[in-house]
C-alpha cells in the first residue's frame, strides 16, 4: 500500500474514535468508511513485469481513451491516453527500461480528464526516458477533475527498471504515454490495462518511416 493510504486512513480512524467518545458510535460510521475506502484506494498490488525485449508496458491502470498518430517537432509520434477513475489503483510505473532523461512539472487546470483539452490544460508532469532499444518515450501524468497533486519520485539520471514504481496521481486523472512512430500499438479505445503488466506497444524497425527523399521520389513517379 502507498503510504498516504495509511495516513488518510489512520486519521480517519482517530476521528472516528473520537467522535464515538465524545457522542456516540453512529457518528463514527461515516468517518470509519471512508477510511476504508483510503486504505482501498492507495492499493499497490505487486505485478508481474513482461521480461521480453521491446516490449512497453502500461504506465497506469485504466481505459484506452485514445489511439492517436502525431506529427511533433521531434518527428512523428504516436500518443496512448488512459483514464484511471477513482476504482483504479493509481501507482504509475515506468513503462521501459532506461535513463530518465527529463521531468518538466506544470501547474494548470482540473479539467475531467476525458475532456480533450486535459492533455493541454491541466496540471501534469511529463518525464522522458531514454530507452534501452535506442529511442525516447515519453509519459505524462496529467491531473484530473478530483485530482488534486501528482507525485513522482525519481530524479533526473536515475535509471529505471520496465514496471518500475514512479509516483502516483490523486484520485480520477489521466496517463499518457508518447511513443515513437514506428512502435507497434498492441491495444486499442476500450481496452483495460494494468500498470506494469500490460503491454501497450512493441518497439520494432523504423521501416514503416520513409525518407522524405524517397517519398518526393514516390510523388515524381
Amino acid at each position: 500500500m502507498v503510504r498516504d493510504g495509511y495516513f488518510y486512513g489512520l486519521a480517519l480512524a482517530a476521528v472516528a474514535g473520537i467522535l464515538s467518545a465524545l457522542a456516540s458510535w453512529p457518528w463514527a460510521i461515516l468517518p470509519l468508511l471512508l477510511a476504508a475506502f483510503f486504505l482501498w484506494f492507495f492499493r499497490d498490488p505487486e505485478r508481474e513485469i513482461p521480461d521480453e525485449p521491446g516490449l512497453i508496458v502500461s504506465p497506469a491502470d485504466g481505459k484506452v481513451t485514445e489511439v492517436a498518430r502525431l506529427l511533433t517537432p521531434e518527428g512523428k509520434r504516436q500518443r496512448v491516453s488512459i483514464f484511471l477513475s477513482v476504482f483504479d489503483v493509481h501507482v504509475n510505473r515506468s513503462p521501459v527500461a532506461g535513463v530518465l532523461r527529463e521531468v518538466r512539472y506544470r501547474k494548470g487546470e482540473y479539467l475531467n480528464a476525458l475532456n480533450p483539452d486535459s492533455a493541454v490544460r491541466n496540471e501534469q508532469n511529463l518525464a522522458v526516458v531514454d530507452c534501452d532499444e535506442g529511442c525516447q518515450i515519453s509519459f505524462v501524468q496529467i491531473a484530473g477533475l478530483l485530482a488534486r497533486r501528482i507525485v513522482f519520485t525519481k530524479r533526473v539520471g536515475e535509471r529505471l527498471r520496465r514496471g518500475e514504481r514512479v509516483g502516483l496521481i490523486k484520485f480520477g486523472s489521466r496517463t499518457d504515454i508518447l511513443l515513437p512512430g514506428h512502435a507497434e500499438v498492441l491495444v486499442k479505445i476500450g481496452d483495460r490495462v494494468r500498470g506494469g503488466a500490460s503491454v501497450v506497444a512493441r518497439l520494432s524497425a523504423p521501416e514503416a518511416e520513409k525518407r522524405p527523399e524517397n517519398e518526393m521520389a514516390e510523388l515524381r513517379a
